[in-house]
């Protein structure tokens, strides 16, 4: 009986898990598509509908599963926050099927627009679905992509360690997700350049493989012709556990004691409906 409860609550977490990065990758993914192949909007409209698509699926998700949305979220999580490393695989999976299908979708309903944007479909609108490096069009290479990736996930998770930590000034009221939604913004608009700010495995190769299997021949290379797939992949696992370390090593061990136990994000805890 314990086990088929287990077994019950993780379903849960995992749907929740897809239904939040879907949310997201619907926001994102089609911000992209209509500013890159219908020219509608600009680079703000993208970090801004990144930003909200975040806020939307963490409040889909975080009451049951904690609103990972992020592969790289759980498992730093994993390595410090007590998250369960069982768990570890089945979200990651869960999260790239959501971002798999909300892109699916994306990429159906812009039929039209990206066959006339490039009837080819080749890298000038591989942009719209994954990541490249320098956008496809500035010089950066496959490991400049790689190390933008690890500096951009460890700052998202520093900064989401920091405002979900219930010992230091935690936004109030259920805003946390808007406040990481913000990040998101931020995020974008001033780390952008050099690899698209991928800074999550989910929310680039569930995309990346919804292209491949509808005419994007191309979409694990690069400009240049390298295998880039494994970059927004390997860049933000790496970026967010160092990140994750570096407020633990600079911030949580300084906080006032009062809260014990409280140490860590809530992001690492689902409810406990789902937890039995």
């Amino acid at each position: 009986m314990a086990e088929r409860i287990r077994a019950r609550g993780l379903l849960g977490e995992l749907a929740a898990e897809f239904a939040g990065t879907f949310i997201l990758i619907l926001f994102g993914v089609g911000v992209v598509a209509q500013v890159a192949a219908a020219g509608i909007g600009s680079h703000d409209s993208i970090a801004w509908a990144w930003g909200l698509g975040v806020t939307l699926g963490v409040y889909v998700s975080a009451k049951i599963s904690g609103g990972h949305l992020n592969p790289a979220v759980t498992v730093a999580l994993a390595v410090f926050a007590g998250f369960s490393w069982r768990k570890v695989a089945p979200y990651a999976l869960a999260q790239t099927l959501g971002a798999f299908v909300a892109a699916l979708i994306v990429r159906w309903n812009y039929t039209e627009v990206l066959a006339k944007f490039d009837p080819g479909h080749t890298l000038k609108s591989q942009g719209v679905f994954s990541t490249l490096p320098g956008n496809g069009t500035l010089p950066v290479s496959m490991w400049g992509g790689l190390r933008d990736q690890v500096i951009g996930t460890a700052i998202l998770l520093f900064l989401i360690l920091a405002i979900t930590d219930a010992r230091n000034t935690a936004p109030a009221a259920n805003l946390a997700p808007v406040v990481i939604g913000l990040l998101i913004v931020a995020i974008g608009m001033a780390w952008g350049t050099d690899a698209g700010y991928a800074i999550n495995p989910a929310r680039d190769f569930g995309p990346r493989l919804a292209s491949f299997f509808t005419g994007y021949g191309t979409a694990f290379r690069d400009q240049y012709g390298d295998l880039y797939f494994w970059v927004p992949i390997i860049g933000p696992l790496i970026g967010g556990v160092l990140g994750a370390g570096l407020y633990r090593l600079l911030i949580t061990r300084f906080l006032p004691a009062e809260s014990e136990g409280a140490d860590m994000p809530d992001t690492s805890k689902p409810s406990e409906e789902t937890s039995a």
